[in-house]
């Protein structure tokens, strides 16, 4: 589970980098009334417009669908529920899988599921709030539900992530293996784009990154980030190899903009995967696809700012 701190931390200093850079729209765009969940503005990543139903096209034809959200935003999760409810009326074997929900918690979700407890059992077997289960991340577990489709939880328990920050790898290679088998140790860890924009975004201002006590911590934190990113990456690969596509990850933007860190290790895993990115950014719909935008996802869909 992304610790929380750390993602407030990551998305408001990402939301600084970006509201930075330039634009391709006109510096006049106005605010616009907010849309239906199937009516945001998108763009294809490239810049030209798309339609909703060319993205749920794309979705239907792609092996996993990663949604990038800004955690608890009311229109991006709406209409990330929205999509992945087209995605299941489209697709018979689709499945779910959610940053939010660890691995260790998927047997109180597989209950859920089954009809063995209810929903208030979940939550506080689970320790759900407001918080960590938005009523867009609701909607989607009921959505599989309902469809009889499997949800699963997906990211590392916070115990050995915080072991990897802490200590590194090398402690977690002395658990038992029903121990490890709730994470996956990085293969290796990513640089270029992925690397060089979150040192940028973790490095407070008035902080020199090439320090070394810096550099030291960036490294520490990085860890984490990395561990994350590879669980997750490998809980989408099995469930590939149990023949569930489209596998829909609904995992935070940082994740997955710029086709870096999960879907990264994803390519790493298994590599040639049809992998679709669906980009929620938090900002105004723009007349045409913002500079700082582009590539950031196969599809980008502008939600509005964020309430906080």
């Amino acid at each position: 589970m992304v610790d929380p701190m750390l993602q407030r931390a990551l998305w408001a200093a990402c939301l600084v980098f970006v509201g930075a850079c330039a634009s391709l729209a006109p510096s006049g765009d106005a605010p616009r009334a907010p849309l239906a969940p199937r009516e945001v503005q998108l763009f294809r990543g490239d810049g030209t417009a798309a339609s909703w139903s060319e993205l749920v096209d794309a979705a239907a034809a792609a092996e996993v669908v990663f949604l990038g959200e800004n955690h608890g935003h009311p229109l991006g999760l709406s209409s990330a529920a929205a999509l992945f409810e087209d995605l299941l009326a489209r697709c018979e074997r689709a499945s779910l899988s959610l940053e939010f929900f660890e691995r260790d918690e998927q047997s109180r979700l597989d209950d859920y599921l089954a009809g063995v407890s209810d929903a208030a059992t979940l939550e506080r077997r689970t320790q759900r709030s407001e918080g960590n289960y938005p009523p867009g991340h609701r909607a989607m577990v009921e959505l599989a539900k309902s469809k009889g489709r499997p949800v699963h939880a997906s990211n590392a328990p916070r115990q050995y992530v915080r072991i990897a920050s802490q200590k590194g790898y090398e402690p977690l290679a002395l658990l038992s293996w029903e121990q490890r088998r709730l994470f996956r140790v990085p293969d290796e860890l990513f640089t270029g784009r992925y690397r060089d924009d979150f040192d940028r975004i973790m490095t407070p201002s008035g902080r020199d990154p090439r320090a070394a006590d810096e550099q030291a911590r960036l490294a520490r934190v990085f860890r984490s980030q990395q561990m994350w990113d590879w669980t997750m990456a490998e809980s989408v690969f099995l469930a590939l190899e149990r023949d569930e596509a489209p596998v829909v990850q609904v995992i935070g933007r940082f994740h997955c903009d710029f086709r870096g860190g999960t879907v990264q290790a994803l390519e790493r895993l298994r590599p040639g995967t049809r992998a679709l990115v669906v980009s929620y950014v938090d900002e105004v719909a723009p007349s045409a696809l913002r500079l700082h935008d582009v590539g950031r996802g196969d599809f980008v869909l502008y939600v509005g700012p964020s309430a906080d």
